[in-house]
């Protein structure tokens, strides 16, 4: 059942303003939070706004019309059983959650493909970017970042094993995967609450859903133990996944037309950026030591990278 909420212009123009420079709608959500809105309220509002820029529509004019009930994102049956079987080892599920559709795993690593993936990123390790929700600019984090860097899809055989890994426990096609990302998180460092699928409003993000889909589902893999903190966490439902190494965390957030119900009326529908707001997640700072993890975006069609 649609409720009405109040939609002050002065913010609607902010966001407007905002979207239009090239921000990127995550961070304006951001902002709008870190002011008091509800996540779901805020990515709403975000939502609303960029529709009407990206289809050349009236801006909402002092009011915002919400379903109270969000339709799930779609869940992938294939992880419904207890145990499965890749081509080289047994997985097992540990835990699950209905929204957002998620999955915890074990054995998803073995030890030494942790440490290979580890030797392998080291040296190419680069200070992770952020979009400055002033400026829209890339920009370098301060000393509380993390470091990254990607790996191609297929770069050697050990990428391609887990690669082949993956597309087979979450039942999507291994092309349909981006590069896998390695991310290494010292003392002290998080990451601040975020969604993973992409917000058409900026150029960048248009063209690659254009080229690729929009994101559908994150695969999370945790190469080492974390002394104290570093959690996955997930405010929306209050859930967090302590980082243990060779356990994988999965879940979903679309089918890449939104979660939405053509037949049913739903304004979200089709939009590609009306992803599951419950999928709102974090990573948690490093108390003790620090994290190392392995991150594997998946498309709803073929990935197709930049310059390709």
């Amino acid at each position: 059942m649609p409720i009405t909420v109040k939609f002050s212009n002065p913010v609607r123009d902010w966001i407007a303003h905002n979207l239009d420079r090239g921000a990127d709608g995550r961070d304006i959500v951001r902002e709008l939070m870190s002011n008091g809105t509800p996540p779901d309220l805020a990515n709403a509002m975000v939502n609303a706004v960029a529709h009407a820029l990206r289809n050349g529509a009236p801006l909402p004019d002092g009011k915002l019309v919400l379903e109270t009930e969000t339709p799930s994102a779609p869940v992938r049956r294939r992880l419904q059983s207890s145990t499965m079987a890749t081509e080289d080892r047994q997985v097992r599920v540990l835990a699950r959650l209905s929204r957002p559709a998620a999955t915890l795993l074990s054995n998803v690593l073995s030890d030494e493909e942790c440490e290979q993936l580890i030797s392998a990123a080291r040296p190419r390790l680069r200070p992770s970017l952020v979009v400055d929700p002033i400026t829209g600019l890339d920009v370098a984090k301060d000393h509380r970042s993390s470091w990254g860097m990607f790996f191609r899809p297929g770069e050697n055989p050990v990428i391609q094993a887990i690669d082949q890994r993956i597309a087979r426990l979450i039942d999507r096609p291994v092309d349909h995967g981006e590069g896998l990302q390695i991310l290494h998180y010292p003392t002290g460092a998080e990451s601040t609450p975020h969604f993973d699928f992409l917000m058409p409003v900026n150029e960048a993000n248009r063209a690659s859903i254009a080229r690729s889909g929009q994101r559908v589902c994150t695969f999370i893999m945790y190469l080492n133990d974390v002394p104290a903190g570093g959690e996955t966490t997930f405010p929306e439902v209050g859930w967090s996944v302590v980082p243990q190494r060779g356990h994988a965390l999965h879940f979903e957030y679309g089918d890449g037309a939104g979660p939405g119900d053509p037949a049913a009326g739903d304004p979200a529908a089709g939009d590609p950026a009306a992803g599951d707001p419950a999928s709102l997640h974090a990573g948690a700072p490093v108390l003790q030591g620090e994290k190392w993890i392995a991150t594997k975006w998946v498309r709803d069609r073929a990935f197709v990278p930049r310059g390709a």
